[in-house]
């Protein structure tokens, strides 16, 4: 497939990384080939997927600046099907060090043509800013996931975001498009998280992610020991959400999972095994 998904939103503590690492992750656990980079200086989407801080590794950085290509900088994670181009706090300079090149808004686009089709997706984690680090996601992307908490300085941030992508669509990229609205860290008892919910279905309406991530433990405990929720309590809410998100995803795109596929071919295959023809021995 070859998409590109940036996860967005100029908005910090909102549940970006949290769901670059965890829909990267079940996508992956669903049979995928996925490629997560890490854009953000802070570089949790990589330290999330056990990969320690080390000054000296290259990064998106080295990538962005050419100083190494994409393809040499890709390291695997403990998902088979799983792999990151590890972000780095080097990415603060590059706002500036790209300044005045020309072609600062496509460097990352460059970069990711040659090897965007060795995977079904790559998915863009975002810093909470919109500065040329997320404009770069942006030219770069084919959509748009949104992750977003049910408040209501959430609604301001956003229609911040939709100005700033219809500038992107004039002059970069015209296919650039918003595949979805995500709730996270969401509460349903609360009457606010239900009129801000009502807000954004009337506005959004099928651009609106049905599945919601709820407040739960095990989402925050996981980034600590270096894993996917999926792999640190395959059991919990936060997991099922996440994974229910990755089924969303595939429907809306189209998309049968490798998992599923394959569950289908084995139950096809017992059927056919189990047919019995008479006379019966």
């Amino acid at each position: 497939m070859g998409k590109i998904l940036g996860v967005v939103n100029q908005k910090g503590g909102v549940g970006k990384t949290t769901t670059a690492i965890n829909l990267s992750a079940c996508l992956a656990l669903e049979g995928l080939n996925i490629l997560l980079v890490d854009c953000d200086p802070q570089a949790n989407a990589s330290s999330g997927l056990g990969l320690q801080r080390d000054d000296n590794r290259h990064s998106i950085y080295d990538v962005l600046v050419g100083n190494a290509p994409a393809e040499q900088v890709i390291l695997p994670t403990p998902i088979d099907s799983l792999w990151v181009l590890p972000g780095s706090k080097n990415l603060t300079g590059a706002n500036v060090e790209l300044a005045a090149a020309e072609d600062r808004a496509v460097r990352l686009r460059q970069a990711l043509e040659p090897i965007r089709n060795n995977y079904d997706l790559v998915i863009l984690d975002c810093p909470p800013a919109l500065d040329l680090l997320t404009l770069n996601v942006l030219v770069a992307a084919n959509s748009l996931i949104v992750p977003m908490q049910a408040e209501y300085f959430a609604l301001e941030g956003i229609s911040e975001l939709i100005s700033t992508l219809e500038r992107v669509r004039a002059s970069f990229n015209p296919e650039i498009h918003i595949e979805g609205v995500l709730l996270t860290m969401y509460d349903d008892r609360t009457n606010l998280a239900q009129q801000v919910t009502e807000t954004l279905r009337e506005y959004f309406r099928d651009r609106l992610f049905r599945t919601v991530i709820p407040r739960n433990i095990r989402l925050a405990e996981a980034p600590s020991h270096g894993k996917p929720v999926a792999l640190y309590d395959a059991r919990s809410r936060g997991t099922e959400a996440y994974f229910e998100l990755a089924g969303e995803f595939l429907a809306r795109n189209r998309i049968e999972s490798p998992r599923n596929a394959a569950s289908k071919a084995a139950a096809a295959s017992r059927q056919k095994a189990e047919v019995r023809f008479w006379p019966y021995s």
